[in-house]
């Protein structure tokens, strides 16, 4: 889906390619924005050791919309639409993750203090918007798309290859055909409650709420809302216990 929509979006809206990846990456910013982001990623963005961690922690904070002190940066990070992103204090971005805010009108991506974004990991816009609480940890390989509103609680733990879905649906009820539809369709935000633990490989899709202080097993797929201080395991998740 995250795909498709990049192709669509570099084809979208005419002019040259360079000024298709400027919309895909940038967004509506001033031209020296762009030049100055551009020049920090070719310059910082793979230097390896304590080296590449010190020039990007003075570098990248002027990047974004607000970023707060002793925030950390890994390698490789892909950063799109930095002036709708805000680290609170203490965040950690490791290797590889990727940060996309994009879309025309929404709020973007926040993250609250002390939030940890783990290897490989992608915070996925398209007009919606991404709010992780202090302190809440993502693991390895975990995937959060948004089209509408994805909400995470403080302290909230999700296990390695997580996926939460806030939209991003196509409509099969529609005679179109699955490529020329937008795949945006959402049934309503997404919202997971403080104080959360999510196994490995959890999906979440749209709209399928879960309260606070919830466990969800590793592998289940939640498709519908799971109220507060409950276990629930398997496909489909189903609630087996009390928290």
């Amino acid at each position: 889906m995250a795909e498709a929509y990049k192709v669509k979006e570099l084809r979208a809206g005419g002019g040259s390619p360079l000024r298709a990846y400027c919309r895909l990456t940038h967004g509506a910013v001033a031209g020296w924005r762009v030049f100055r982001n551009e020049l920090i990623v070719l310059l910082f963005a793979n230097l390896p050791g304590a080296l590449g961690l010190a020039l990007r922690k003075l570098a990248y904070p002027c990047m974004f919309r607000r970023c707060g002190h002793g925030t950390v940066f890994g390698r490789g990070l892909t950063l799109r639409h930095c002036h709708k992103i805000t680290l609170g204090n203490g965040c950690i971005l490791d290797d590889d993750v990727t940060l996309d805010a994009k879309g025309e009108g929404n709020a973007g991506i926040a993250l609250g203090d002390g939030v940890y974004i783990g290897r490989h990991s992608i915070l996925y816009c398209k007009n919606g918007d991404i709010t992780l609480g202090e302190r809440a940890n993502l693991s390895a390989n975990c995937t959060l798309f948004s089209s509408n509103q994805l909400t995470i609680g403080s302290g909230c733990m999700i296990g390695a290859y997580g996926y939460l879905l806030s939209g991003g649906e196509y409509d099969y009820r529609d005679a179109a055909p699955f490529a020329d539809q937008t795949g945006m369709c959402t049934k309503g935000p997404l919202v997971i409650g403080e104080d959360c633990w999510f196994g490995a490989r959890v999906t979440v899709l749209d709209a399928a709420c879960v309260g606070r202080r919830c466990v969800i097993g590793a592998g289940a797929v939640v498709n519908r809302a799971v109220p507060a201080h409950s276990l629930a395991v398997g496909v489909p998740a189903r609630v087996i216990g009390q928290v």
